[in-house]
């Protein structure tokens, strides 16, 4: 097993080819910033260029820029990055500028993009804009439409954003690696107008799913389709932030899949409208109330819902295997089964053995079980009432009064009316009695059976 310095260290040569770039050319190069926090951003504002309404991207951030003349300059960095993806479990993945996902890049319609990309893997990468239109040399298909950036150099992609909507950026190049390293981030492109499809709460996040052994930090890239770690934006729950939303407040959420399955993501408490694809906007006349979305391969969905209800709802994954954590597929069922005795043997041997499953799996949400290093349990995290029984793909949209407009701070636990909480029946519940149902009376039918003869079956041929 590699550990972070060996990780890190493996690529140290790389790191320092980028500083071969020619001095004069490295100041013409803007800045890239770098973000390790693992928690959600506030807001980037425009600080030039058309106004809009920024984006907030859940458990991570949007890239500044420079303004150069009629371009916006940004400036990638393609690296090995340390990835926290709840407390007490650590990555080590392939990202942009820190993190994995990278940063969310925002911009307006008709914006002139000029995005440097730094490598600093250990091999070549492209970036493709996913879903956007850009000319075929700019498209990032390595080998195809550019030749592949190699380690330590510098490429440059230039392009007009000519529609507005939601997109991703991912690399073309050696793509089952370095996707399922964590290669991937976000473009936001608003409205050339600033009141079109305009909300107060705009959220974006990545859905994407890893294979990392208990014990272990880096990804099995070759998984197909057993993944154990299924995760928003490479946070999994408890790790996933909270939605904080003011009541009243028309709130859109965008979710673009990058796993190798999809996704029915369900919200409670609301209905919303599906409002956007990475193909564009759905127009007003074609959009259709949903509670669920499923979110297929390669696609992203923008929702639209107004915040009408206050409380903690919760928002996740439909899928039930993908609100778990470091699950395998081999765990047999014991429902039903005494294993007491069993249990007393097998405790001579392992002291610390706890057994499972007699009588479902919810006992595993209180339990403290002795993991291996850097490994989540299945079921974790806890509500005012108890255990969540939750992992993965899991997070709450919190709906309060009164919060301010661009505050997203966790506003705590719900605080329920009196009377309105589900409640324990105080009083006797009489035995259950099984009543006979008598079958309807119908006429009798007279049945007449003939049988063939030889002669008749004969003309039956």
């Amino acid at each position: 097993m590699l550990s972070r310095r060996q990780f890190i260290g493996s690529s140290s040569a790389l790191l320092l080819g980028a500083a071969a770039v020619e001095r004069a050319e490295a100041q013409r190069i803007p800045e890239a910033p770098i973000m390790e926090k693992p928690a959600t951003q506030p807001p980037l504002h425009p600080p030039s260029g058309r106004d809009y309404r920024p984006v907030v991207t859940l458990n991570g951030w949007t890239l500044p820029w420079r303004q150069n003349g009629d371009w916006k300059e940004f400036h990638l960095v393609a690296e090995p990055v340390v990835r926290e993806m709840a407390p007490g479990m650590k990555a080590h993945l392939w990202g942009y500028n820190g993190q994995s996902p990278g940063p969310t890049i925002e911009c307006v319609e008709g914006d002139k993009l000029r995005i440097f990309v730094t490598n600093k893997l250990p091999e070549h990468t492209t970036v493709h804009w996913h879903g956007m239109l850009v000319p075929n040399g700019m498209d990032g298909v390595g080998g195809l439409t550019q030749p592949q950036i190699k380690p330590g150099k510098t490429f440059v992609y230039e392009f007009e954003m000519k529609k507005s909507g939601t997109f991703m950026y991912h690399p073309h190049a050696d793509e089952m690696v370095q996707m399922a390293m964590g290669m991937m981030g976000f473009i936001v492109v608003h409205p050339r107008d600033p009141a079109l499809h305009r909300v107060d709460r705009d959220f974006v996040f990545l859905i994407n799913a890893y294979d990392i052994e208990p014990g272990s930090y880096i990804p099995k890239v070759a998984t197909m389709t057993e993944f154990n770690l299924w995760t928003w934006n490479s946070r999994a729950f408890p790790g996933i932030d909270h939605l904080a939303v003011r009541k009243g407040d028309r709130v859109r959420v965008r979710m673009g899949n990058l796993t190798m399955t999809a996704h029915p993501i369900h919200l409670h408490g609301h209905d919303f409208a599906v409002t956007g694809t990475d193909g564009g906007w759905v127009p007003a006349s074609a959009r259709w109330p949903e509670v669920t979305v499923d979110v297929p391969v390669g696609a992203m969905r923008a929702i639209e819902f107004v915040a009408n209800t206050p409380g903690d709802w919760a928002f996740h994954c439909h899928k039930s295997h993908h609100t778990m954590n470091a699950m395998g597929n081999g765990i047999p069922t014991f429902i039903g089964v005494n294993k007491t005795e069993l249990t007393k043997k097998i405790r001579k041997l392992v002291p610390d053995y706890m057994p499972m499953g007699t009588r479902g799996m919810a006992e595993m949400g209180e339990m403290e079980m002795p993991l291996p290093e850097n490994t989540l349990p299945m079921m974790t995290g806890y509500g005012q009432f108890g255990p969540l029984e939750m992992g993965g793909m899991f997070t709450v949209v919190k709906v309060r009064e009164g919060l301010a407009a661009d505050d997203y701070r966790d506003p705590g636990w719900y605080r329920h009316p009196e009377g309105s909480v589900a409640y324990e029946y105080p009083g006797e519940v009489a035995p259950a009695r099984r009543t006979e149902l008598s079958a309807p009376d119908r006429p009798a039918v007279e049945v007449n059976v003939v049988k063939p003869t030889a002669a008749t079956r004969h003309q039956q041929h």
